[in-house]
């Protein structure tokens, strides 16, 4: 017999998903399964097993034994679960958005889903706490989310003493990684996207081992770097286009930023001090 699932209070296919998925112990295919369904949560109600199982990458009978592990009869009673509790409501004008609106309609939806996210505060106050507390403060982004780390690691060296960015891979990693810890770094922040490089989830483990604690913004809570972070904060890149858009993910960065510093009693001082070197040097065009 079907499970009842409680959806909560959110308007979001994706914050519906995640809720659904919440509570349940995962293998790591059934954890691909979810992600794939989060980044598609559109979608995902009327895919069928097989195309489901195509976007994940896994057989079918995984999809199959996916659904029962939700506690569903199988696939067809968790599709009709999803038709049932999470319809897609189109808004009247969007058949006639072409790709490029689409795009931008989907990182809209990405962006509400955060806010809701966001309704409680307490997991990213942690995490700004966190990071103002590590000195060093190493900041890893590879490939593709290297430049949401070198945006974080600009805006945080303005009002947090050491901030290191490590957005190149390669055998020396390791080498910083260790550093930072001899330096007295307690906790290092990671921006993880799709597609998600093995090197990540690597380099994450071995920050692990190292003793330090890893707070990752990712695109989802059921993404591959999940396994290796000790405080995990999703948030959806859009793929509607050729190349994946991360407006949301940039955003979040920028929220640590503030819950950062909260926790840094100097960081207004730096500010001020900043602005005053930049106007003595004609920084800035005004």
């Amino acid at each position: 017999m079907s499970a009842d699932r409680n959806t909560g209070g959110t308007d979001s296919p994706a914050a519906r998903l995640q809720t659904l998925f919440e509570g349940h112990r995962l293998t790591p295919t059934q954890r691909r399964i979810a992600h794939s369904m989060v980044r598609r949560a559109a979608d995902v109600p009327f895919l069928s097993s097989v195309e489901l199982a195509e976007l994940a990458g896994v057989s079918q009978p995984s999809v199959t034994r996916f659904a029962v592990a939700l506690g569903f009869d199988g696939y067809p009673a968790l599709r009709r679960h999803l038709r049932e509790v999470a319809p897609v409501e189109q808004t009247p004008d969007a058949s006639s958005y072409n790709e490029y609106q689409q795009a931008v309609e989907a990182e809209i939806e990405n962006l509400r889903h955060l806010a809701e996210v966001l309704a409680d505060p307490r997991p990213v106050q942690k995490a700004g706490r966190l990071l103002a507390a590590s000195r060093p403060l190493p900041v890893l982004g590879l490939r593709a989310a290297a430049s949401q780390a070198y945006g974080f690691s600009y805006f945080a060296a303005k009002v947090h003493p050491d901030v290191r960015l490590l957005d190149e891979g390669g055998t020396m990693i390791h080498d910083r990684i260790d550093a930072a810890v001899r330096a007295g770094a307690t906790a290092l922040l990671c921006f993880a996207l799709p597609r998600h490089p093995r090197e990540v989830v690597d380099t994450l483990a071995y920050a692990k081992e190292a003793g330090l604690t890893v707070v990752t913004v990712a695109d989802s809570a059921f993404a591959p770097v999940a396994k290796v972070s000790d405080l995990l904060l999703p948030a959806a890149v859009g793929t509607g286009l050729a190349f994946d858009t991360a407006c949301a993910p940039m955003l979040l960065g920028r929220v640590l930023l503030e819950a950062m510093c909260d926790d840094l009693p100097d960081a207004q001082a730096r500010l001020e001090e900043f602005d005053a070197r930049a106007a003595s040097r004609g920084l800035f065009v005004e």
